[in-house]
């Protein structure tokens, strides 16, 4: 179950943030993640709450108000292969809907054990 934070600046469309999280969840069920297991969440924060480098490492192109930092939170054991897959078909969706710059996407995985996962009723079913 991976849960996908999507943070962008205010304000942003709701086409603009449902095209972003249909792009991630379209490479989630590529790297092989169930089409019905989907939990996302969007924060829109304003300039002084969402601060970031424009150019920060190396960027062609400064990054502005369209910038999306993606975050995907899911179970250890994908592959580097897998996850950099995941990175080209999402980045590839995204430059054609809602038409972001690819420099203007960061993408970061954070990894946990299966047993730290709770789905509900308090039930750890890994552990």
């Amino acid at each position: 179950m991976p849960l996908v934070t999507v943070t962008v600046r205010k304000p942003k469309t709701p086409a603009f943030t449902s095209a972003v999280l249909a792009a991630v969840h379209q490479g989630l069920v590529g790297a092989g993640v169930p089409e019905a297991d989907r939990f996302q969440r969007v924060l829109a924060l304003g300039e002084d709450e969402f601060r970031y480098d424009p150019r920060y490492p190396d960027l062609a192109s400064a990054r502005g108000n369209d910038f999306v930092l993606i975050e995907i939170l899911w179970s250890v054991g994908r592959s580097v292969k897998v996850k950099r897959k995941f990175v080209a078909d999402v980045i590839a969706q995204i430059a054609r809907d809602p038409g972001v710059d690819p420099e203007h996407v960061m993408i970061v995985f954070k990894e946990t054990a299966w047993e730290n996962w709770s789905f509900g009723g308090g039930r750890l079913l890994h552990a």
